[in-house]
């Protein structure tokens, strides 16, 4: 066992980390390279997920040293098209009207990639650092002040420390804390479109419900979705049939086979990130499981990456999982704060319109956005920034939401 100190010699059985997704994966690689004894216990990774595949070039850097250029099959995206959308319903017709914008992206901003090649690529890392893969269920879990126990299909197994990285459904997150309310999830559900790609993303941002389409040019497939609140008042199988007519009305996915998927994403608001429960004296949440998603973009892989990197650089150096939580709030969960206050004003018409004209217009508009999606750009000077572009009414609706 870790000794009770959690001092700098990791000993026998130090952690388990539930969860084989990017944060799990990603810690028991940091960790094993430390030296310690890191269980990764998933019956089913690494598989195809409900999202888009961006990986922005900030997560890239984070794994970089660990992955190898080709490590993973991956579309550099060269460009992303925003669209909207605005009906105007008559006594004899329904009419629309649409604007859009394209946005020229370098090769370090984004690339996307098939969830199931990328993770792979992140699960052999810690493979070959040591960490061991166990291909079971957890199905309950134990902590007192020795550390943790937990029962799984393949048997009881014990560690010193629980990393919980099982994403929005996550079991150690309803263990040590409370689950996700539906209102603090998002409903993802769309499509891969299969025998289709592009080197180009598309976007059309919606007002009802508040949210966008996507979609994602992964190498061999499009990945093509809608994301909702989940407390939105619209079902999966409503959203996916909002889905499936934009694929018939924009023609993206001529010919394509279609294969539905859903999946549940955290979305919470400014005063839930404040208080994400993220870490006790023998537990800590990683990724999806602590919540650390971007609200308005959805985008997950670089918190889910960073949030391991900061518990691992915590055990490594002998501290306690607790000791985590100041680095995860000062850098992370207070730039999902300022989004989610953002949020409330973003997809409105009026904001998105404005939006739009301007990202037509202007290129020092195209330039925050490229460097908006590849991460560069964080919250906190997003408004500055668009003031010294000179496109005062648009940082002013981004100032007064």
């Amino acid at each position: 066992m870790y000794h009770e100190g959690l001092g700098s010699r990791f000993m026998r059985e130090d952690v388990a980390i539930v969860g084989a997704g990017p944060a799990g994966a990603w810690a028991a690689c940091r960790l094993a390279r430390s030296g310690a004894r890191v269980a990764l216990f998933d019956p089913s990774h690494p598989r195809e997920k409900a999202c888009g595949g961006g990986v922005t070039g900030r997560a890239l850097a984070l794994v970089g040293d660990a992955l190898a250029p080709d490590a993973f099959p991956r579309t550099i995206v060269r460009a992303a098209r925003f669209t909207s959308v605005e009906r105007r319903h008559t006594s004899t017709m329904a009419d629309a009207d649409g604007e859009s914008a394209t946005v020229a992206l370098d090769d370090d901003a984004l690339v996307v990639a098939s969830r199931a090649a990328f993770d792979a690529a992140l699960v052999d890392a810690a493979v070959r650092a040591g960490a061991r893969l166990i291909r079971a269920r957890v199905t309950d879990l134990t902590i007192d002040a020795q550390g943790a126990t937990l029962l799984t299909t393949a048997g009881r197994v014990t560690a010193a420390i629980v990393v919980g990285a099982d994403g929005a459904n996550s079991l150690v997150r309803r263990r040590v804390a409370l689950p996700f309310r539906r209102d603090e999830l998002s409903i993802a559900t769309g499509f891969y479109a299969h025998g289709a790609t592009s080197r180009e993303i598309v976007v059309e941002l919606t007002g009802d419900p508040p949210g966008y389409i996507w979609s994602f040019p992964r190498p061999d497939h499009l990945a093509i979705g809608i994301c909702a609140q989940a407390d939105a008042g619209v079902g999966a199988a409503a959203l996916r049939a909002r889905t499936r007519a934009w694929i018939d009305r924009t023609w993206i996915a001529r010919s394509a086979r279609l294969a539905p998927y859903s999946w549940p994403i955290p979305s919470l608001s400014a005063s839930a990130y404040d208080a994400l429960p993220l870490a006790g004296e023998r537990w800590a949440l990683v990724g999806d499981a602590a919540g650390l998603v971007d609200p308005i973009t959805r985008e997950g892989i670089f918190f889910a990456l960073r949030s391991a990197d900061a518990l691992a650089a915590t055990l490594a150096n002998g501290g306690r999982p607790t000791a985590c939580i100041e680095p995860i709030r000062d850098e992370l969960t207070s730039e999902l704060a300022r989004a989610a206050r953002l949020k409330a004003g973003f997809f409105r018409p009026a904001f998105v319109r404005l939006l739009l004209r301007a990202l037509d217009q202007s290129a020092a508009v195209r330039s925050v956005m490229t460097d908006l999606i590849a991460g560069r750009q964080n919250y906190a000077t997003l408004k500055w920034r668009l003031i010294k572009t000179l496109e005062v009414r648009l940082a002013w609706r981004a100032l007064g939401a």
